[in-house]
């Protein structure tokens, strides 16, 4: 019998624990940067300020490359794609969201253990990743420096 309330204690904890991991981790994104803005809010701002600029075929894109997400945290994760499609589009001064500026803010956006579905996707979808290629190499600490000697 007490191991049954030494276990049932043991899971309470580890899940509370797992828990509040995601709360702390949605708490430092809502704290304001050095800019006063927090990353939240700058997500928030490139959606609202490209919601005009998609075109049906790069929705229908994007739904399908978050499809492998859990439906669960689907929502999360296509605002967080769109957002850094909208910041690229912004930085690059388009007028619309293109195919080219999807792929690479869903590059920059997702881990690299997401890459491996981008690339059988695009093949899929008989895209040329070859344009891509440095995007997949590139770590997200350097993306700023890298994109300044490319696009500016």
């Amino acid at each position: 019998m007490s191991v049954i309330i030494v276990l049932w204690g043991f899971l309470l904890i580890s899940l509370m624990a797992i828990g509040g991991f995601f709360m702390f981790r949605k708490f430092l994104k809502k704290l304001p940067k050095d800019d006063g803005k927090s990353v939240m809010d700058w997500e928030e701002f490139y959606m609202e300020k490209t919601r005009h600029m998609w075109e049906k075929e790069e929705k229908e894109l994007l739904e399908e490359l978050v499809s492998p997400v859990p439906e669960l945290f689907r929502d999360v994760a296509r605002h967080r794609i769109a957002s850094k499609i909208g910041e690229i589009t912004l930085e690059k001064e388009q007028d619309y969201i293109s195919q080219r500026t999807l792929i690479e803010g869903y590059i920059l956006a997702t881990p690299k253990r997401d890459h491996k579905f981008l690339r059988k996707k695009l093949k899929q979808k008989r895209i040329d990743v070859e344009p891509y290629e440095y995007l997949f190499k590139l770590s997200k600490s350097n993306y700023n420096e890298n994109w300044e000697t490319k696009y500016k």
